[in-house]
This record gives structure tokens, sequence and C-alpha cells, in this order.
């Protein structure tokens, strides 16, 4: 089976997320799609990061029910912080039978030479990539990118907690029962 892997700290998955994991799993030759939730992005701060089985959960909410898509935990159980190359080794090792491929937005192609063994990244797998208004299509090495339209939301978790914290409705921002289960449990305020 062919599987994108679409790495994020989903916090917390919103519209555009669901969007893009949709679209490549339903318009591309991707079979799946795996939303894989990293307990740290060795690129950001960990603080501010809802707990990662929260972020798993809700997760797992916003796509329920999406025959393609599935969230994983992957990266709970491997070294933090959480580098792709290592992800990708361990999965394919583990899911020998399987094919992966890396979901990115045009933005983090940009930095795609700044990551963990890229060079060995980019010799291993392919990349599917959706455009980010301002970051063209391109990446220092040659690394083999299949380009895929999908509409785009310009909003970000960061936008939506600033929301949450103002007190201000997050509705069609996030999965409705993505919202439910960040107002039952009072998260990011």
């Amino acid at each position: 089976m062919k599987i994108g892997l679409y790495f994020g700290s989903f916090n917390p998955i919103h519209t555009g997320h669901c969007i893009v994991a949709h679209q490549m799993a339903y318009q591309t030759d991707l079979q799946q799609v795996w939303l894989v939730v990293s307990p740290q992005n060795p690129f950001k701060p960990s603080n501010g990061l809802l707990n990662e089985y929260h972020r798993l959960h809700l997760a797992k909410l916003a796509i329920q029910g999406i025959d393609r898509l599935r969230a994983t935990d992957i990266e709970f159980h491997l070294p933090r912080p959480s580098y792709t190359i290592d992800t990708l080794i361990y999965l394919e090792e583990k899911f020998s039978q399987h094919e992966f491929s890396i979901v990115m937005g045009s933005d983090g192609l940009q930095n795609l030479h700044k990551w963990k063994n890229a060079e060995t990244l980019v010799q291993r797998t392919s990349f599917y990539v959706y455009p980010r208004p301002g970051f063209p299509i391109s990446t220092v090495l040659k690394a083999n990118i299949t380009a895929v339209n999908a509409p785009l939301l310009d909003i970000s978790a960061t936008f939506i907690r600033d929301q949450i914290k103002a007190g201000n409705d997050i509705h069609y921002l996030v999965p409705e029962p993505v919202r439910e289960e960040i107002e039952k449990n009072g998260y990011y305020r």
C-alpha cells in the first residue's frame, strides 16, 4: 500500500489540515494518509503544546469515518525530539509491505535541507507537496516531488489557540467534534 505521512504537532488539528489530508488521500495515488502526531518538533518550542495524547485524540475525532485517513502515535514511542528520517526508517522496518511518502506544504519544503539527514531522506522517499502562498515548490535538494493542488485555508493552529484564549468562537475553524472536545475540556484557555 502507498501511504502518505503527514507530520505535524496538530496543536490543534484544524479544518485546513483535514482538507489537505483528504485531498492527498483521494486526489493522488496515495491509498492512505497517516497523520503523524509529533510529540516534539525539533524546529518548534515544546511549551504551549497540548498533551500529545489529547492532540492525538483530537486528530482521531477530526478524521473519524474517513476510510483513507488515520491518526497515529508512532512518534510517541521513538526518541525525542522527533526526526522524520528516524520515523521513516522505523516505519519502513515495521511495515516493510508498504511504501511511504511524505506529505508537506511548500513552506516546509523550503527548509528540507536543514532536516536531520536530509539527503538520505530525499533518496529514500518521495514528497507530495501542496502549495502555500509565497512559497514556490522548490528545494535545494533533488527530491522526487509531486505537486498537489489542494484548497488552502489561511488559518493556523496559533490563530485558533489565540481565538480560544480571547474567548472567541472557533466554529468552522476546526471540525465540530474537535471544537466540542476543546470546549468540554477547556483546552488552550
